[in-house]
Formats: structure tokens, C-alpha cells, sequence
């Protein structure tokens, strides 16, 4: 049987991942600290801390895998795997992100751009998350070298996501369809959105990984206009009330935040140094395999964990709770 190692599989892209692998009639073994969660139904989950680096040899002995895929984003996590097990593995892939690029102004930047420089101590703060995430693919190519999937992932959306970024605004419509109330969002709706949702890119780092792909991909959607995202999410939720828009003068006098965190519009970017952060090109990835389900499909799964979650929760990752919002409507008429 096609044994698979996943390095996390307690969290949601990485239980995402095993449950892909299970439902392909794979043999699953996720290595976590299981705080996270627990690993899908039929995995088997091995406990261990990997800060401490002895771990891998201590629970996983001198196995052999025919795929590891490692979501880590501290250096001596990657670094620390990488040197146990790359030499057990018969194909080997790295989640990586977007955030590893120097610059996000460049439309359509493929998987030459420049990135940042690597983090070089073992762990990263949440600032550093891109610099860390660039020591972590070095270390993958120090043991590896080109015989590994680097996967630069952007927006990752559906069920599971507690992020708020593309979730907010299936949920936001929904509310307002309930409430009766308006919805506010940004005047300038042509800058460009893009996401990967979270099953597509699960799948694809199953069967690319046990395909032999390797090389760097950043695995992403068409970037489209976050106008179409809106239309779709209104669609979804039936929403004929009163759309209110605001430039992003009036936005950023009013105190919202751009694209996440409390009191912010996810999704939406003024700032024109970040204008394509997510507007990079997916050629690769989707020559290799990786395809997307439909804007509408998408806005219909988030939309039901939106319901799930409750729509009318406190906004923390990202987004207006409902009554800021209403409040900052009238202020803004």
C-alpha cells in the first residue's frame, strides 16, 4: 500500500491533505503535537514535539514513505524533517506561501520573482513568517535539491477556514439578506482577487507529490475582480438590499484595515505596493495538474461554513462586526 507521512495533519490544510489520501485508499500517518486538532478518521496520528529534532527517529524509526509533505513554517522544523526523512521519502513536498516574494506590485509574477532573505535563526515570529518560510525551502533544497514540490501557496478559502479574508463576505451578504440592512464595501472593485480553494490544492499536493512533480509552484487561482467575488456572494445569499460604497480615502480616515485583522475589509488593497499580492501567475501549478472549482461553487461552500460558524460572530481574523459596519455607513453618508 502507497504510504503517505504528513507532518501536521491536525490543522485544516493539513487534515485537508489526509483526508484526500485516505478517501484515494492511501495508508496515512500524521506526525503532530495533536493540540491543533485531532487527524481525520482512519489516519494514524504519532504524538511528538518536533522542536526537539530527534523526534523523527525516536516515532517514525527508519520507515519509508512514498510521500512526505510537510506544512511547516519554522526553519528548524523543515530543516530538522528534511535531514531525517528526506532520505526515506520517495517524493517529498513542502507547503510554502506567497509571502515568500520581495515585492507584491509585480501582476502576474511567476516563480522567478525575487524572494525575501532567508530567516537565519530557527524560529520565525508571526512578522517573519515570510522570511521563515524562505529558510524552510532552503532547507528542503539542501537535502533534496531539485527532487522536491515546493508549493507557494496564496489564499487558501472553504470550510475550515477561521481566517475571515474570503469567508466574510459569503457570510456578510447572508447576514444583510437576513437583517434587512446594507452592506458597505469598497468603491474601487477592478483590483484583482485570488485564492485557491482548500480541497483543490489537498488534492493536487497528493497527486503531484505521488506523480514525481517537483520544482516551485505557486498555487493559485485566475485572479479576477474582487467585483465579481461580491456579485457572486449576493448571488449566493439572495441579496437585493442596498450595496454602500466608500472610497478608500473615506476607508482609511474611518480607521479600516486593509484585507484583515479586527475592523478591516478583507480583500481589499490600497496600498499599490501590495496591488498584486494576489494577482500572481498559477501557470505552473495548473500545468502540473492543479485545477479550480467554479467562483460560484466556491462562494457556496464558504457560505456554509460561514453558517456553520454563525454569522453574526465576532469578527477576529478579519472584517466588520455588523454593527461597526452599520455604524460606519452612517457616518459615511
Amino acid at each position: 500500500m502507497t504510504r503517505i507521512l504528513v507532518l501536521g495533519g491536525t490543522s485544516w490544510l493539513g487534515g485537508a491533505v489526509a483526508r484526500v489520501a485516505l478517501h484515494a485508499g492511501l495508508e496515512v500517518t500524521c506526525l503532530a503535537r495533536g493540540s491543533s486538532g485531532s487527524v481525520p478518521e482512519g489516519a494514524h496520528l504519532v504524538r511528538g514535539d518536533r522542536d526537539d529534532e530527534g523526534v523523527y527517529a525516536a516515532q517514525l524509526g527508519s520507515s519509508d514513505w512514498d510521500l512526505v509533505v510537510d506544512l511547516a513554517r519554522q526553519p528548524i522544523h523543515a530543516g530538522g524533517a528534511v535531514r531525517a526523512l528526506g532520505d526515506h521519502a520517495g517524493a517529498w513536498v513542502l507547503v510554502s506561501s506567497a509571502s515568500v516574494y520581495a515585492r507584491h506590485d509585480e501582476p502576474g509574477a511567476d516563480e522567478s520573482a525575487e524572494t525575501l532573505p532567508a530567516l537565519d535563526t530557527a524560529f520565525a515570529t508571526p512578522e517573519e513568517y515570510g522570511e521563515g518560510k524562505v529558510a524552510c525551502e532552503g532547507a528542503v533544497r539542501s537535502v533534496r535539491s531539485g527532487d522536491a514540490l515546493i508549493v507557494r501557496a496564496g489564499l487558501i478559502v472553504g470550510a475550515g477556514d477561521r481566517s475571515d479574508r474570503f469567508g466574510y463576505w459569503p457570510g456578510r451578504f447572508a447576514l444583510a439578506a437576513q437583517d434587512g440592512g446594507p452592506v458597505l464595501v469598497p468603491e474601487r472593485r477592478d483590483r484583482h482577487v485570488q485564492w485557491v480553494h482548500v480541497d483543490d490544492l489537498a488534492t493536487w499536493i497528493v497527486t503531484a507529490g505521488l506523480a514525481g512533480v517537483t520544482g516551485v509552484c505557486n498555487a493559485a487561482g485566475p485572479a479576477v475582480p474582487l467585483d465579481d467575488v461580491l456579485h457572486a456572494c449576493a448571488r449566493a445569499a439572495a441579496f437585493t438590499g442596498e450595496i454602500v460604497t466608500a472610497s478608500d480615502e473615506a476607508l482609511q480616515s474611518a480607521g479600516v484595515e486593509e484585507f484583515m485583522g479586527q475592523h478591516s475589509l478583507p480583500l481589499w488593497i490600497a496600498d499599490p505596493e501590495w496591488c498584486a499580492f494576489m494577482d500572481r501567475s498559477g501557470a505552473a501549478a495548473g500545468r502540473a495538474g492543479l485545477t479550480h472549482r467554479s467562483l460560484d461553487q466556491t462562494v457556496r461552500d464558504a457560505a456554509a461554513w460561514e453558517e456553520e460558524l454563525g454569522l453574526d460572530r465576532p469578527r477576529r481574523g478579519a472584517g466588520l462586526d455588523r454593527a461597526d459596519e452599520l455604524a460606519l455607513i452612517d457616518r459615511l453618508r
